[in-house]
């Protein structure tokens, strides 16, 4: 059984600010990631980041533009992923 915490969206947050983009402003868990530099490089990097992580798989399905626009659409497709584990 996977484990994820909580406030997974926090820790989505912290993943895309630490990894990924240098937001000059809070970011918050419908923030959309696409409007502060999120490409193509970064869904890919992020999705390595989040499978590790969380110990999930995402299928290639389900990488879309949609869900990961913000960490909360992240968090509902990293739930869902764990749920089918």
């Amino acid at each position: 059984m996977n484990f994820l915490p909580e406030d997974l969206e926090r820790h989505l947050l912290t993943l895309v600010q630490e990894k990924l983009i240098e937001a000059g402003e809070p970011l918050t868990p419908d923030t959309d990631l696409f409007s502060i530099g999120l490409d193509s490089m970064g869904i890919m990097q992020l999705l390595i980041a989040i499978e590790e992580i969380f110990r999930v798989r995402i299928p290639e399905s389900q990488v879309t533009r949609e869900n990961f626009t913000s960490a909360s659409s992240l968090a509902a497709l990293v739930r869902q992923c764990a749920k089918g584990a």
